[in-house]
């Protein structure tokens, strides 16, 4: 069994070992040339016998190269969300061969602009970001010094840069246009951070659709930053209890849909419910959703970060993904 408290071999056991010096060991370990096959042999035997592997990540900052890494900043990783996301960006970068090291904001700019600092300083070759930021002058300025950036599902409104965001106003717009069609007219909204671009996006979009429907005052039924599921619960149960009750509700993402959902699962006057992001069990609880695919987010925002790497330096790019509804019985529950 290894004893995890060996320490790692070094350049200088290997030299030891091998009975050469450490400049030998490492011209044999990078592959350079002008060392004898006898002396090669023995630093390669000796390197094997130690155990010893080479710190790729070291030998490329000494020659002042980028690593072969690229940074992802999502928000919380508890989200399925943006663990898919990552999936397809794990994807897209495994054959070119880079990595990918995420890290989560936790829905703070601070925490956010201090993971970037740190992602620089490893010299990511480049970044895929959902801020929570709005302010991105740092991003903006490590931009121009070379790394490469790509905004996922939240375009910045301050720089104009690569984007890959979904169809917000065509996914409301379906959620209520669904409702309307099955009668509702008292329609209530439960949304996320009212500082995030896409709250408004999809805000903005259902107000449209309401006022087109020549319904006023949709207003009072919207409640907003309702971040995590005690929120949404306690948003859900505030819009129930008030005194002209909504008899739908569409929430603005998954982690919203689940808050709601344990505040209506009870409710003998249980709304009709549609929830923007497909997610785990929605087939089998019945919930409607807008659905899309997160794989194809991070898939595409890499796919941006690779031609960026390679030198193309044409205008920057924005990807809109489509969205779709699939209606459930969620949408057929009936309010009272």
């Amino acid at each position: 069994m290894t004893n995890v408290n060996n320490p790692r071999p070094t350049l200088q056991a290997v030299a030891e070992r091998s009975g050469v010096s450490m400049k030998t060991v490492s011209r044999v370990v990078n592959g350079e040339r002008y060392v004898a096959a006898d002396t090669a042999a023995r630093v390669l035997e000796a390197a094997a016998e130690l155990g010893f592997r080479p710190n790729a990540l070291a030998r490329e900052f000494r020659a002042g190269a980028r690593s072969a890494t690229i940074g992802l900043v999502t928000g919380d990783v508890a989200n399925p969300f943006y663990s898919r996301i990552a999936r397809g960006a794990e994807r897209a970068l495994r054959l070119p061969g880079y990595s990918l090291l995420s890290a989560s904001n936790d829905e703070d700019a601070e925490r956010e602009r201090t993971l970037v600092a740190q992602l620089v300083e490893r010299r990511v070759s480049g970044l895929l970001v959902v801020s929570a930021d709005d302010d991105h002058d740092l991003l903006d300025t490590e931009r121009r010094l070379g790394t490469p950036v790509v905004f996922l599902d939240r375009s910045p409104a301050d720089l104009d840069a690569d984007t890959v965001v979904l169809d917000n106003a065509d996914g409301m717009r379906q959620a209520v246009t669904h409702l309307l069609e099955r009668g509702h007219r008292r329609i209530g909204l439960i949304g996320d951070l009212s500082r995030l671009s896409t709250h408004h996006e999809r805000v903005d979009s259902f107000g449209t659709a309401m006022t087109a429907a020549g319904i006023d005052g949709w207003k009072r039924w919207v409640r907003s930053d309702s971040h995590d599921l005690e929120e949404a619960s306690r948003a859900a149960r505030d819009l129930l209890d008030g005194p002209e009750p909504p008899s739908a509700i569409v929430t603005t993402n998954n982690r919203i849909t689940t808050g709601a959902l344990r505040a209506l699962v009870t409710r003998v006057d249980r709304p009709a419910l549609v929830g923007f992001d497909d997610f785990e069990l929605a087939d089998v609880l019945g919930v409607t959703v807008i659905a899309h695919e997160p794989d194809i987010m991070g898939k595409v925002g890499a796919e941006e970060l690779l031609a960026r790497i390679g030198g193309d330096d044409s205008p920057p790019r924005h990807h809109t993904l489509p969205v779709r509804l699939i209606p459930r019985s969620s949408s057929t529950w009936k309010h009272g």
